[in-house]
């Protein structure tokens, strides 16, 4: 296994849509491990494939302690509101509030390719709509107002303090770190 770089705002890839996976690959496999170990490492808890620079339709998520793999994921039911922080790997540093269903149902096919459904309420509820988001190019800075969207693009700017690349290289997790289920999506 190794660490990706992950895809920053401004990088292209992430306004991408992501492609239906047709058949699990022995390279597909490889890239899920790769996303989960990127996505401890980052001390996330959802990391999107196009956020490691891929277009599959594949994103790996852990909300306490449950690790899922989710290919071709599709919302079959969204009921109730809930509004919350988010944060995203690829914008670091950068929060928000923002409105998402308290309880989904999703469709996915899991690292066999076999379907399942998860029915997901709170905050796995709201990882895995900001992770299908990312898949068809969407941002959580999407569904902010225009002040506070242009608030946290200013304070992206100022963060950046100049720096133009579209990536960021991720360091090994230290000995002894523990990641949070409330870390970035």
């Amino acid at each position: 296994m190794s660490l990706l770089d992950i895809h920053v705002l401004g990088s292209p890839v992430l306004r991408q849509e992501t492609r239906p996976i047709d058949t699990i690959t022995d390279d597909l496999r490889r890239l899920v491990d790769d996303m989960f170990e990127t996505m401890y490492a980052a001390r996330g808890i959802g990391l999107a494939a196009n956020q490691v620079g891929r277009l599959e339709r594949l994103t790996v998520v852990d909300v306490d302690n449950a690790p899922l793999v989710v290919i071709n994921p599709s919302i079959l039911q969204a009921e109730g509101r809930q509004k919350g922080e988010e944060g995203c790997l690829s914008i670091p540093e950068i929060y928000g509030d923002v409105e998402r269903a308290q309880r989904v149902l999703v469709r996915a096919q899991d690292i066999t390719g076999a379907p399942y459904e998860v029915d997901a309420t709170d905050l796995l509820a709201r990882c895995l709509q900001h992770e299908i988001d990312h898949l068809h190019g969407r941002l959580f800075i999407d569904y902010l107002s225009v002040v506070k969207r242009r608030a946290a693009l200013a304070k992206w700017d100022k963060q950046r303090q100049g720096d133009r690349s579209l990536v960021r290289t991720i360091e090994p997790e230290k000995e002894g770190s523990r990641r949070r289920s409330d870390e970035e999506l």
